[in-house]
Formats: C-alpha cells, structure tokens, sequence
C-alpha cells in the first residue's frame, strides 16, 4: 500500500512504496551516488588497512635491523613541535596546506633512526584531527611510512662517507628526498583512489619539496652535528624560533587572504557604484532626448583627460563616475525647462543653475558618495571665480570637478540642443582654448587637448560605439575582471 508524500493545491501528489523509499526522476540518481559513496568509503578503508599493514610491517623491519627508538624525552620533544607544527599549517591552495613538521620528523630520521621517526611522523597528524576523519585517518596511517622511509634512507647514507658533518648532510639529504617524495607520493595516489584529481596537487607541491630540501637538508645537518657535539639543549633552541617562524607565516598568509578578500569586495562596490549611477543617468536621458548619451560622453571624456594628466588609476575611475553623474540634479528640475526650445529667461538660467546643487543634495544621501556629491556641486565653477554656486576659484575647485566641466562644455558645444545645432570639433577646441584661464585651468584644457589631437572624428564628436550607457557598464565588468585578476 503506498502511503501519501504530498499533495499540492496545482500539482500531482507524490507518494512512496511501504517502506518509505522516494521514487521518480531523481531516484536513479541519487541511487546511484549512495552507490558511489560506499564504494568510495569501502576503497579507502582497505587502503587504511593496507597503510596501518605496511605500518607494521616497517616498524618489525626496523627492529630486525637493529634500530631502536633513541632517546625517549628527545623523541617526545619532538613530536609535539611536529603536532604542533600541523596545527599550524598553512594554506597554500585549496586543498593544499604547508606546515615545518618535515624538520623534527628528518631530524628524528637522521638522529636515531626508522623508528624514531616513524613515532614523530604519527604524532604529527594528532595536531591536525579534524574532520573529515576518514581523511585524517588515511593520512595519519601514511605519516609513519613516509618516516620510516625517510630513516631508512637516511641510515643507509650514513655509511657511505666517514666525515661526521659529510655524515649528517649526506644523510639528512637523503632522508629529505625520501621523505618529500612518499609525501607527494602517498597525497596523489590518496586523491587518486578518492577520485579528486591528483595530477594538479602533484605540479604544486613537487616545486615546494624540492626548496623544502634545498632549505632544510643544511639546516638539519647542521642542528644534528650541534646536538651530537655541543648540547642536546640546541634542539629546543632551534625548534621554538622555527614553530614561531611558521606561525608568524601563517599569520602572514591570512592577513594575505583578508586583503585580496577586501580589495575583490572594494571591486565589487565600485561595480555596484557604477550600475547605480548608469541607471541614474538612464532616468535623465529618458526625460531629456537631447542630452541622451551626454552624461556617458562626458565620462569617457573626464576619464581620458585624468589619464593623460598621469593620475592615479583610482582618481580616472572616480573622473569616469562623476562625469557620468554630473548632471543628475537636473532631475530635480521643473518640467519643460529642459526641454524648451527657446533662450531661457533670467529666471529660468537661475533655476537651471540649481542642477549642480541639487545633484550635491542627491548623492550626498548615497553611502560613500561624499567626495563624488562634492565633485558634482562644483562642476560649474569657473578659474577666475565667476562659476556657481558658491564662487570658487582656481585650484579651490577639486581638480575633478575643473576636469569635468571641460569635458562638459566641449561635449555641450559639440552636441546638438533644442536652441542650435552642434559646433565642429575644431570650433569647440578654438572656444575652449578661449577660455583658459578665465573659464577653464590650463592644464586641463592642454590635456584635453592632446587626447583630442590624437583621437578619431568619432571619438571627437561622441559617436564612437563605446560612447553608450550600456557600454560604460561593459567597461565596469571588464574593470572589475582586470582587479580580481
């Protein structure tokens, strides 16, 4: 008898068989993966069984060649500053982590031995048990083999030179490529088996083994032949600064993390700054068929000219989003004054002139648009002081604002309005070498100038294909692909 899953008021009802086992579509599939699951569970517990196996196996080696453990506190010592060591890892991938536990695990190697080292490499993981377990039950069982392959190799250095530091380096050397290749080794065979790649872990990590024994083979040569002929006390000396070294790493790497984290957020806001002005200026150009695209050219053009002054990437940025604001306040306008065909009165030049002020009172209230809001009120003041709204003169102005009204006015006179048709671009550039120093600052006007001797009549006249709404928001997304990468 079927029992009743659901009933929706516009739908078919689901049901189970007895015993509650969900049927459809989706049920061969996810039979499918259970399937993959336990097979997945049942490969890795006999490879942990072959691993503890091999365990074994290398220790009873180890004592039939006459090895012993050594020296119990020195062991002990040593396998707390590995386990230590791997509670300190560092990331260095996303699923690759570094960590110094290779030094007391060698040294251990080279001092006493397989068995030695073998308890070191084992002792080492119990700093990383977390979950998944399964995992860190596979890798702890493959830490002694990599030990025990590291102290055999190292034994068997040992003999081939009589000179006592000769001894040491020869026969940390060895243990250290030993020991780095099982690693790689048992890692790529381990995601292997898991069906999680293998090849990839293995170009990133073969690089970081072969500078681990470049770097620590010396190092440890020369802390064992310290050990053997000056004080025991060198081991703990050394292996604090090391454990303090990593840490300070590892701390390193998250501060690292929390930069590129921040810098993609800050990204990320200036693309959502630039779509929230893009759809400001859309509501502006919808209203005033006349000024459509003026904004955009103005902020192509602001941009380039802070390029060619040789500012600072981020001060292009901002000229390119307040170019494109620049004339929101213009919203607030009464109906029809854009729009009149006709000289404005008195009047009407006065209230047009509240655009710049009333675009301030805007973007003041956006979060993080203060210095944009101010830019925007002072668009329209001139070098000599007789600009508005409050009279500014010469570099009192901000250098964006003086930027943006002379990629304003030659925008202006280059464009057709209700009252007269577009000037020729030479015309304009004759009009705002006019007004240098009375209207506009010089080095502006003089950069601006450049920009324009070099460019095409498309791009003087505002008609290039770029000069749209929609492609400043494909500018952003390719600005903001550049930042991240």
């Amino acid at each position: 008898m079927n029992q009743l899953l659901s009933r929706g008021t516009n739908g078919n009802p689901g049901y189970t068989p007895e015993g509650g086992r969900l049927q459809g579509p989706l049920a061969p599939v996810r039979s499918r993966h259970n399937e993959i699951v336990e097979q997945l569970r049942g490969v890795m517990g006999v490879y942990l069984l072959a691993l503890c196996a091999a365990d074994v196996a290398l220790a009873f080696a180890g004592i039939r060649t006459g090895h012993s453990l050594g020296n119990p506190w020195v062991v002990a010592v040593l396998s707390i500053a590995a386990a230590i060591s791997e509670r300190q890892r560092v990331p260095i991938g996303q699923n690759s982590w570094a960590s110094i536990s290779l030094i007391p695990i060698l040294f251990a190697a080279v001092l006493f031995g397989p068995l030695a080292a073998m308890v070191v490499a084992a002792v080492s993981w119990l700093g990383a048990f977390e979950p998944p377990y399964m995992k860190w039950a596979v890798y702890t069982a493959c830490a002694p083999i990599t030990g025990a392959l590291a102290g055999f190799a190292a034994s068997a250095a040992a003999g081939l030179t009589s000179k006592e530091l000769a001894v040491s380096l020869l026969a940390t050397t060895a243990g250290a490529l030993v020991l780095e290749a099982s690693q790689v080794g048992f890692v790529v065979l381990t995601m292997r088996l898991r069906g999680t790649g293998g090849w990839d872990a293995a170009r990133l990590l073969l690089p970081l083994a072969s500078a681990s024994v470049l770097l620590y083979a010396p190092l440890i040569a020369l802390l064992v032949t310290a050990y053997q002929h000056v004080s025991p006390l060198s081991l703990p000396l050394f292996l604090a600064p090391v454990l303090a070294a990593q840490r300070l790493f590892g701390m390193y790497r998250q501060q690292r993390l929390l930069a590129e984290d921040l810098s993609l957020a800050n990204v990320r806001l200036e693309r959502a700054n630039l779509s929230f002005a893009t759809a400001l200026v859309a509501t502006l150009d919808a209203r005033d068929r006349y000024t459509a695209g003026h904004s955009a050219a103005v902020a192509i053009y602001a941009r380039d000219i802070a390029a060619r002054m040789g500012l600072h990437e981020d001060e292009r940025q901002l000229a390119h989003l307040c170019g494109l604001v620049h004339d929101i306040g213009k919203i607030g306008l009464p109906a029809g004054l854009l729009e009149k065909p006709g000289a404005l009165t008195l009047e009407e030049r006065r209230q047009m002139q509240e655009h710049s002020a009333i675009g301030e009172r805007i973007l003041a209230k956006v979060d993080d648009y203060a210095e944009i809001a101010n830019i925007v009120r002072h668009h329209h003041e001139r070098w000599d002081g007789q600009g508005y709204p409050d009279g500014l003169a010469g570099e009192a102005i901000p250098l964006i604002s003086r930027i943006i009204a002379v990629a304003d006015a030659y925008n202006a006179m280059t464009s057709d309005r209700p009252y007269r048709d577009a000037m020729p671009s030479r015309v304009a550039r004759l009009r705002l070498a006019q007004g240098v120093e009375s209207q506009f600052d010089t080095a502006v006007v003089a950069a601006f100038e450049a920009v324009l001797a070099g460019a095409s009549e498309p791009y003087r006249t505002a008609l290039r294909e770029d000069f749209t709404l929609a492609e400043q928001d494909a500018y952003s997304n390719q600005h903001e692909v550049a930042e991240v990468a």
